[in-house]
């Protein structure tokens, strides 16, 4: 991982607070997998129970509507170095298996799609130039 590292997930504000929910733990382990450093350690406490931890990094949680977060995502794949973008597109709520959801991602177009949440991870000062100005998730 990058010494001057950031992260942040965009989620839209107008799902109900059970997608809102999924929408971010799904983007969080996207960003979990690309970057394991984010979290594959564990604690003892002092009886000896051991945890996994959640995150060694701040993980703010920004809202932006649909057309807002689909303008970031575009705007995230440009970027070519050590990065992670993990989209989370509308239409894979309606499949209930990831193997439908691989087959039919080629024939969709991003840049068409209303997108429910976003994660991006890398350099801070990129992170920064797309999250600066949204405003946390309330």
């Amino acid at each position: 991982m990058l010494p001057d590292f950031r992260l942040a997930i965009v989620i839209n504000p107008d799902l109900p607070l059970g997608l809102i929910a999924n929408t971010a733990g799904a983007i969080a382990i996207g960003l979990g997998a690309r970057f394991p450093a984010l979290a594959a350690r564990q604690l003892v406490d002092s009886e000896g129970r051991t945890v996994d931890i959640s995150s060694n990094t701040p993980v703010p949680m920004l809202q932006a509507d649909a057309d807002t977060i689909r303008s970031l995502l575009l705007k995230a794949l440009q970027q070519q170095s050590e990065r992670a973008v993990v989209a989370f597109p509308a239409f894979a709520r309606s499949l209930h298996d990831y193997r439908e959801y691989e087959t039919r991602f080629p024939d969709r177009d991003l840049a068409a799609e209303a997108i429910d949440g976003l994660g991006i991870a890398g350099p801070s000062k990129w992170v920064k130039s797309l999250t600066g100005s949204l405003k946390l998730l309330r």
